[in-house]
């Protein structure tokens, strides 16, 4: 009986330095394993080595991770050794709009994103249906006061711990997260918000963008952190409208932009494929 492979992605930032690929690809020569996917790159801004590879070997995980424990420890290397494919477990936020969330429940469900929704949280009832139709467990709370959200984020907390969440991604969820909040998860929240910002900020951001007849609309995806829309990016796009296009329109065509940029985002994070520089990101596509 063949032993049965495994295949891992293995992902690490550290010092850039001399020999540090060669130690990679001969730890994996060791174990008699297959580099079947390789990206790597050396800032030149902050001086840091960003690599990513698929490895397939007939060792187990554990086995694999012992022997480039030493590795890891002479270089001091920050890194990540994980199954590739494995669902990601996801919690996501909401509110009203729907146009990210359910792109997300149906890319889950058929297969597209490697990820696993055991909940969706929420400040209002509208997307419960929703949920419901994908099978995904629900719940809301109205937030009207600081006290409301402290709990709320309690809440949201406790949930993440007790259930091993990996991301926690704002499917359009219309409340800013306190800077606890923020600093306790860092890294790990998704945010995604149109590409108008700052120009209109408020209410009716396309009712504004079509009064000032812009003719370019996008979205943002991004990390969260404790600076209101200051994190690093992880994903953008745009779309060209005319100025016959119309205020329901722009809407539809920025809710297209905003799903289609926060899903890739997930499905890069969830792929490993994001790594942080600074207030940069590194995307391995």
């Amino acid at each position: 009986m063949q032993p049965t492979k495994e295949h891992w992605v293995l992902t690490f930032i550290c010092a850039d330095k001399k020999g540090i690929v060669h130690a990679i690809s001969g730890v994996v020569a060791e174990v008699g394993g297959n580099i079947t996917e390789s990206q790597q790159y050396a800032s030149m801004d902050t001086g840091r080595f960003f690599m990513r590879l698929q490895i397939e070997a007939e060792i187990s995980k554990q086995d694999f991770e012992q022997q480039f424990e030493a590795i890891a420890e002479r270089f001091q290397m920050e890194y990540v050794l994980d199954f590739v494919a494995r669902p990601m477990r996801v919690l996501v936020l909401a509110s009203k709009a729907g146009h990210c969330l359910n792109d997300l429940l149906y890319r889950q469900r058929s297969g597209q994103l490697p990820i696993e929704i055991p909940k969706v949280f929420a400040n209002h009832n509208d997307l419960s249906g929703l949920a419901t139709f994908y099978g995904v467990e629900f719940e809301s709370m109205q937030i009207e006061t600081s006290v409301d959200k402290a709990s709320f984020e309690k809440k949201l907390s406790e949930f993440i711990h007790a259930r091993d969440v990996e991301l926690i991604v704002l499917a359009r969820y219309m409340q800013i997260l306190s800077p606890e909040f923020c600093k306790e998860f860092q890294g790990k929240i998704i945010n995604i918000h149109h590409s108008f910002l700052p120009g209109f900020k408020g209410a009716n951001p396309y009712a504004q963008a079509h009064a000032r007849g812009v003719k370019i609309i996008g979205a943002t995806a991004h990390f969260v952190t404790q600076e209101l829309d200051e994190g690093p990016i992880v994903e953008q796009n745009v779309t060209r409208v005319e100025h016959s296009n119309t205020v329901a329109q722009l809407v539809s065509i920025g809710q297209d932009a905003e799903s289609k940029t926060l899903t890739q985002a997930v499905k890069w994070f969830a792929e490993h494929r994001v790594l942080q520089d600074g207030a940069r990101t590194v995307i391995f596509r």
